[in-house]
């Protein structure tokens, strides 16, 4: 397949025009992090970025395509590039749960690589997804490497989380951000790929920007959950009951975490769980912002303003742990008293 240059980059000028100066400067650092929501195109920046970095001779600001190193890049063979994700520790125990990212899976992947000649005497890059499941012990075995690499070295950190890294690991990096793209651009995207207009339509405005997320959903078939979460609120804040709510929540969730786990069937089921009930949160929240967006009635502002608060608040509970169950019923309870007050309004 053809590498990746800055000309394959939609959406993200800001982030790919600093790194073109920086590059045409000669002033690149060795530790990038690349901090954005998911599915934006982190991971596509880096590879065009690699690219560049590893090409024996490039064209000013663009790989050569031609070269040993190009060819090796586009055959996903080169030596030099690593990409370090959790998943790479079932390399050695199969039956691991990829939770995090470890000291050991740090320390062989990156760590003793980065201390060894380039294969192709060009350099090494070493690309981290999830940067931020790396723990306390891996991050800060990394400190020595970002200060002071061996060689001609690219470490580049992805995360959509980037206070989740160390303030000593962040201030051996430069933060480069990366922003959520337009809708109309998520759903041309969608389109060119085959998806209809209706589905791309509104995978768009769902994903809050990011192609990925949106691919994601359509494959899970979250799109369609989300028409129907969004019927029901649609109900409930024009005062009609929803008494299926929490159990709408709970059928929806479990079908999502049915089908992640079928596809990894050695992932964490409770955190598999939790990421399956903020995703219909964080859609149940962007409906509601969008829906404030478009009103200027007051009460149902007001109604609106509430029911992004309980939603809020549920997400919230969620990351702290709290049982799931209990979470859609008091969330259930605070809607249905909208729908209450909505419904004595009329």
């Amino acid at each position: 397949m053809p590498v990746t240059t800055w000309n394959d980059i939609q959406g993200q000028d800001h982030a790919v025009g600093w790194l073109r100066r920086a590059w045409k400067a000669d002033r690149l650092p060795h530790g990038l992090i690349f901090a954005g929501p998911g599915g934006v195109g982190k991971g596509m920046v880096a590879n065009a970025l690699a690219t560049l970095f590893l090409c024996e001779c490039p064209d000013g600001e663009l790989p050569c395509a031609v070269c040993p190193a190009c060819r090796a890049l586009a055959a996903a063979s080169h030596p030099d590039l690593h990409l370090i994700y959790r998943q790479l520790v079932r390399l050695e125990h199969e039956d691991r749960k990829a939770s995090e990212l470890s000291i050991n899976l740090i320390r062989d992947c990156l760590i003793e690589p980065a201390s060894r000649k380039a294969g192709l005497n060009r350099g090494k890059v070493f690309i981290v997804e999830e940067a931020e499941l790396m723990n306390a012990a891996a991050q800060n075995a990394l400190l020595k490497v970002l200060e002071e690499p061996a060689g001609r070295t690219l470490i580049i950190l992805l995360t959509d989380q980037p206070d989740a890294l160390l303030p000593t690991v962040r201030s051996r990096c430069q933060i480069v951000r990366f922003v959520p793209l337009p809708a109309e651009l998520v759903q041309s995207q969608l389109t060119r790929r085959g998806i209809s207009p209706a589905d791309a339509a509104d995978a768009a405005a769902l994903s809050g920007g990011s192609p990925g997320l949106a691919i994601a959903w359509l494959q899970d078939g979250v799109v369609t959950g989300a028409r129907e979460l969004r019927e029901r609120l649609e109900r409930l804040i024009s005062g009609k009951p929803v008494d299926d709510l929490p159990e709408w929540f709970r059928a929806a969730t479990d079908a999502l975490v049915t089908l992640r786990m079928e596809r990894d069937k050695l992932a964490s089921k409770e955190q598999t769980t939790r990421g399956a009930v903020l995703t219909y949160l964080t859609i149940a929240g962007r409906f509601l912002s969008q829906r404030m967006a478009a009103s200027e009635d007051s009460a149902l502002l007001e109604r609106l303003c509430k029911a992004a608060e309980a939603i809020g608040r549920a997400a919230a509970l969620v990351e702290s742990n709290v049982n799931v169950s209990l979470i859609f019923q008091e969330l259930a309870v605070t809607l249905e008293e909208l729908a209450a007050s909505a419904a004595g309004q009329r």
